[in-house]
Parts: C-alpha cells; structure tokens; sequence
C-alpha cells in the first residue's frame, strides 16, 4: 500500500546540505502547493501518486511536500530543475518567463467547464509549442488540467466594468492582469496561500477565483458576493517530472505515470465540475451572495475584455507566429 512521507524542508535541505547520497530510484520527492484536503491535491495530485504506486506494483512510490513544504509556489520549477524536487505539480501562470505560451490559458471567455478545459490543454501538452516550453525549461509535462472558469469575490456586487473601477483584485499571473485592467481595475498578482489575509486586511477588494478552490482556502469566510456565470479565464496545473530523472526510469514506468496521468486529469476536471453547484448551495445557506451577471452586465464585460486576447499577442506571443498559432488552436479546442 502507498506511503505518502509528508516531513518538513529543513529536513530535506539538512540531508543534502550534509551529502546525503541521492534519493533511492525508487522514490521521486514531489512538491506542490495545495493541502491535502483541497480538490486538486485530493482528486488530483494524491490520486495520481496512489495509481502509479499501483501501477508499477511498489516499484515507483513518492515523498510528498504539500503545501509549500518544498518551497513558495513560483519556485516549484526551479526547485525541481535544482534537483530540490524530482517533481512538482506547478501552476504554469506562477512561471510566466520561463512558460510564457502556456499563460494562453489565463484568457478570459474560453472554456466554460473544465472538463473541457483540460480536454484542450492535454491536447496541446501532447504536441506544440506548450509541450516545447517545458521540455526547454527541463522538465518533463506528465499530465495537465485546468481549474473551472474564473470567477469573483467580493465584500460588494460586482457587475459591469463601472463597478470595477479602481478596485484591487487578485489576480494569478500577467494574462490575467490584462482581464482585471480591461474592467478598470488593478490586477494583484498573490499566490492562492496568501489571499485569505490579502482580503482579511483590505490589502484586496476582490478575488478572481474558481468556484472549485475557494474552500480549500476558506475564501468564503471573507467575502459576501460570489459570481457564478462570469468568465475571467482560467489557470493550468501541470504535472512534471525532471527531464533526465523521467528518461532514466524504465520504459514501463514512464508509460504507467504518463496512462495514470490521462486518467487523473480527466477525473479531476469533472469532480471539480461537479463540486461547484454544491458549494453554492452551502454558500447561499451561510448568507453569501451567490449570482449570475444580468445579459447586459456579461455584455458590457465581454465588451471590455475584447482586447485581451491582442494584448497577450503582443505583449507576452510579442506578435510571433508561435503565439497566433497557440491562440488560434486554444481556440478552436475550446469552442463548443
């Protein structure tokens, strides 16, 4: 049976300050920044581990760093390319430099669920520019899926982009940042773990989040209003492994993580689907606001986010045939 080892950095930075010999082949030390009860790390991350340790029969198992243990969320990659980690489930946007064409998925008004969502990304983690990007930055994509589409907290109604207007809002990553100036408001890039006190404190007006992960950082605690149909882009996990500790497994082994994967990014996809018309229910009960923009409100929102999808080609594609070519296919994989 699996045995997850869930011990502190220090520890791990002790034993390779002192030489410690390499971690057994055997074991991969893997980091993310999510608890353990939240939805990805529950249905995602942790179901993943378990049906890799199954699918090679013990031969594979893996020492757990959830919640930031390993390091912040923006150094996952670096700490896996250190060999601080073997492997990291990482959020792409949190490493915008070094993955500039999978921030594509930060756009607002593409997918509306995702099931489909991710359906698209692992299609372009299979070939292309985003699989490119991350082999160039020396890890290997196992898997990737998408959290639903963003939506906003508040201690007020958010509506049209008069309602926005020079309001603080959380936002994850520069794509996103365009979405949140397009309504007038100024983006605030903070890591999922610290938004909480961002609000609590005033620092933050608002949050763009998905529905699916607000109560695994108990963003309902601190917000009054919670919008349900908006569509203020999306965010990618992607599951990677460093490049030569994956090509250095055996043949069979590298098959089981990359099947567990497609099986794993699908599941995740429809149980974070599936949480969100419960959580709006218990929310609704404790009080909270739960809405839906009006047709003219979504309208006006479309109106004004229009230009985000030009300002990600010049701004991060730089007008480059790579980036139109990487819009144009998240399009066409994410229309119904």
């Amino acid at each position: 049976m699996l045995k997850f080892k869930r011990s502190m950095m220090p520890a791990l930075a002790c034993a390779i300050m002192l030489g410690a010999g390499p971690a057994k082949a055997e074991t991969l030390r893997l980091g993310d920044f999510q608890s353990t009860t939240h939805i990805v790390s529950v249905e995602g991350t942790t179901r993943w581990m378990k049906a890799v340790e199954e699918a090679t029969k013990g031969e594979i198992t893996f020492e757990h760093f959830p919640s930031e243990q390993a390091t912040k969320a923006a150094a996952l990659l670096d700490a896996v390319n250190h060999g601080i980690l073997d492997a990291a489930l990482i959020g792409t946007i949190y490493h915008g430099e070094s993955l500039p064409m999978n921030s594509v998925v930060g756009l607002p008004g593409f997918y509306g669920s995702a099931v489909t969502g991710t359906a698209a990304l692992q299609a372009m983690l299979a070939d292309g520019p985003l699989r490119e990007e991350l082999l160039e930055s020396g890890v290997v994509p196992i898997f990737g899926f998408v959290l639903p589409p963003y939506q906003v907290l508040a201690k007020k109604r958010l509506g049209g982009p008069a309602d926005w207007s020079n309001l603080n809002i959380r936002t994850a990553g520069s794509t996103q940042a365009m979405t949140a100036r397009s309504l007038g408001a100024v983006g605030v890039s903070i890591p999922g773990p610290e938004v909480y006190t961002a609000v609590e404190t005033g620092r933050l007006d608002g949050i763009l989040f998905p529905l699916a992960s607000v109560p695994g950082y108990n963003l309902q605690e601190v917000v009054t209003h919670i919008s349900r149909n908006g569509s203020f882009g999306g965010y990618s996990f992607v599951m990677v492994v460093h490049r030569d500790r994956f090509e250095g497994l055996p043949e069979a082994v590298r098959t089981a993580m990359l099947e567990a994967g497609k099986d794993v990014a699908a599941h995740v996809a429809k149980a974070q689907d599936d949480s969100i018309e419960d959580l709006a229910g218990k929310w609704t009960g404790q009080g909270i606001d739960v809405y839906e923009f009006t047709e003219d409100e979504l309208a006006a929102q479309r109106s004004a986010m229009a230009d985000v999808s030009a300002d990600w080609l010049t701004r991060i594609g730089r007008g480059e045939e790579t980036a139109k070519a990487v819009l144009e296919q998240y399009r066409m994989l994410t229309s119904d």
